[in-house]
């Protein structure tokens, strides 16, 4: 519905409302346009065609004493009628939409040139009508009322399988409806079930409503109609249908609502000082220690408290991936300036190890029980984890542990020991070679290699591996290194909850 992607699109819907009288439907459709001015939405006026000689069966003709029968055939209109109100719709800058009752009425439609056909919901799952339509291109609008999905499901479906532009509408089939019965919640349902297509609320509730339109509007709706009528001293207007004057403030109430919607697509612009007062608000960083030039600002040796001063670090600014080193020596309790700290950010290159080792994973076909955490090991900094370094799933840790590590192609784990525990690496997935105190082995998928505590060992790969790991309680204290800068760094670790989905 391209006529629906940059505003919404109110459709007033004239039904019988005309009258019969061609003179009423056009005052109508001129009181509508006084009513709609200054409001920047699109706007469209819909009618009803009926072929009364075919839609209602011969031997019903003239039974006034059958409701619809009467006033379908007391606001009866020709042709040439009907194009004549059709003509003021689309003079006075409408756009034009209608209903067709019958077959007959489909080919008019499309003769009379009308912007959209609309399929009522007493008609949705009327498939010989569907048919008809759908033999058509113009873009459609249906109501959905008291359908169940699977009979929704079906009509969505012939319409998009032939390529047809479709919207549809939430709508109740009751006149008018009670607030209670208005159901509006299942516009979310119905986009959640149809995201391919535009949804809308066709209006039956009272004409003096105007919160319902705000709440679709908040839903998601993009096309809203609503029944309308004028009085005069000839004719009333019925308890569904919305005067002039009710139809303005329908609309602004719609207007208000999208004013206080703001932005669907973005995340909103700030206001003017609001950044400045939740700045204000934050937790400025200070050391706790003193720290001296070229230091690493530990999150062990900061606190936190108010106020911070301008220019200073605050809490919001720290983070695990985020890491800080002096420029210039920082005092006991002193404030942690931005000008005096190096910033080094870890968070994307996690992301992408994460990234890597998941793809690794299901190249495997190795499968991950639960949300087991992910331990990255980067034994030399995280910019040389590609070189040296693991990622272990610890899957069970008891008296006994298994444990899943990935290695990444390329990657080696450095030279160790274990003092306490003994391990036995079942390989997965992949190639391994296997350093044990100067042996070097290979080793390909499904094979076994033991590691007696004590051994010194160290492992590569070539293209990727994914070892199952089955040993006695693992502990991070247990883990020694050759290579004693590994043994004095820290932060060789980090830990990632959330990662699969």
């Amino acid at each position: 519905m391209h006529q629906l992607k940059k505003r919404p699109l109110f459709i007033y819907e004239m039904a019988n409302n005309h009258m019969g009288d061609v003179e009423h439907g056009i005052r109508i459709v001129r009181e509508l346009k006084k009513a709609s001015e200054g409001f920047p939405f699109g706007f469209c006026v819909k009618l009803q065609y009926r072929d009364i000689d075919s839609c209602i069966h011969p031997d019903y003709q003239g039974r006034y004493d059958l409701k619809y029968v009467k006033r379908f055939s007391e606001t009866r209109l020709s042709w040439d009628q009907y194009k004549q109100i059709k003509d003021a719709i689309v003079d006075a800058g409408f756009l034009s939409m209608c209903t067709p009752w019958d077959e007959l009425s489909v080919d008019m439609i499309v003769e009379h040139g009308y912007d959209f056909m609309k399929v009522p919901s007493c008609y949705m799952s009327d498939w010989p009508l569907l048919e008809r339509i759908a033999k058509y291109d113009l873009p459609l609008v249906a109501s959905t009322a008291g359908e169940p999905f699977e009979e929704i499901d079906r009509v969505v479906s012939f319409f998009r399988h032939r390529n047809k532009s479709l919207a549809i509408m939430h709508c109740v089939g009751e006149y008018p409806s009670p607030d209670d019965h208005l159901h509006l919640s299942q516009i979310a349902l119905l986009k959640k079930r149809y995201p391919e297509v535009e949804v809308g609320y066709s209006t039956h509730e009272r004409p003096d409503n105007f919160e319902a339109v705000k709440i679709a509007l908040a839903l998601g709706a993009t096309l809203f109609e609503k029944h309308t009528a004028v009085a005069t001293e000839t004719y009333a207007v019925n308890a569904y249908s919305a005067t002039p004057d009710q139809v303005r403030r329908w609309l602004q109430s719609a207007a208000d609502a999208l004013t206080m919607i703001g932005e669907t697509n973005k995340r909103y612009p700030a206001p003017a000082g609001e950044a400045q007062a939740l700045r204000d608000l934050a937790r400025g960083a200070f050391v706790k220690k003193p720290v001296a030039a070229g230091e690493l600002v530990k999150p062990e040796n900061l606190f936190y408290a108010m106020p911070n001063v301008p220019g200073q670090l605050v809490a919001q600014n720290l983070s695990k991936y985020t890491e800080y080193v002096a420029i210039d020596p920082i005092a006991a309790n002193g404030p942690v300036m931005e000008t005096n700290v190096k910033r080094s950010e870890r968070r994307q290159k996690v992301l992408d190890i994460v990234r890597d080792v998941k793809a690794l994973i299901k190249k495997s076909k190795v499968q991950v029980p639960g949300q087991c955490e992910l331990e990255i090991s980067h034994h030399y900094g995280i910019d040389k984890f590609r070189e040296s370094g693991l990622t272990a799933i610890t899957v069970v840790n008891r008296d006994y542990c298994k444990r899943l590590m990935v290695v990444l192609p390329g990657q080696k784990h450095p030279e160790q020991w274990h003092n306490q525990k003994d391990e036995t690496y079942h390989i997965l997935h992949g190639d391994v070679t296997v350093d044990l105190d100067g042996a070097r082995t290979a080793h390909k998928s499904n094979d076994i290699v033991t590691i007696p505590h004590g051994i010194r060992h160290s492992f590569w790969t070539t293209n990727g591996a994914v070892i199952e790991e089955v040993s006695s309680a693992y502990a991070q204290a247990d883990s020694w290194y050759t290579d004693e800068s590994i043994m004095a760094n820290p932060n060789r670790k980090t830990y990632v909850t959330y990662w699969i989905e």
